[in-house]
C-alpha cells in the first residue's frame, strides 16, 4: 500500500472539490493511483445522487409579491414538514 500524505489528499480535494475523509478513503480504496481515486470519487457521486434522486421534496411554502408592476413567485421545496414550517423569522417582510 501506498503512503497516502495530507498533501497528497489535499490536491485530491482541490482537483475534484470532495471533502477530506472521502479523498483520504479513496486513495486507500486505489492504493494512492490519483487518476483512479479520481474516478473512484466520481463514480460514489453518481451513485449518491441516483439515490438522492428518488426522493420527493412534497412539503414547502411558496410566497408571491408585486413591486412596483414586477411580479415575482418564489416556491421553495423540502423533504419533510420540519424544515417547510415557517416562522414569523423565515417569512420575507
Amino acid at each position: 500500500m501506498a503512503a497516502i500524505t495530507a498533501a497528497t489528499v489535499n490536491e485530491l480535494r482541490k482537483m475534484t472539490g470532495s471533502g477530506l475523509m472521502d479523498c483520504k478513503k479513496a486513495l486507500q480504496a486505489c492504493d494512492g493511483d490519483m487518476d483512479k481515486a479520481v474516478d473512484y470519487l466520481r463514480e460514489k457521486g453518481l451513485a449518491g445522487a441516483a439515490k438522492k434522486a428518488d426522493r420527493v421534496a412534497a412539503e414547502g411554502m411558496a410566497y408571491a409579491a408585486v413591486v412596483d408592476g414586477i411580479g415575482v413567485v418564489v416556491e421553495v421545496n423540502c423533504e419533510s414538514p420540519t424544515s417547510s414550517a415557517a416562522t414569523s423569522s423565515s417569512r420575507p417582510s
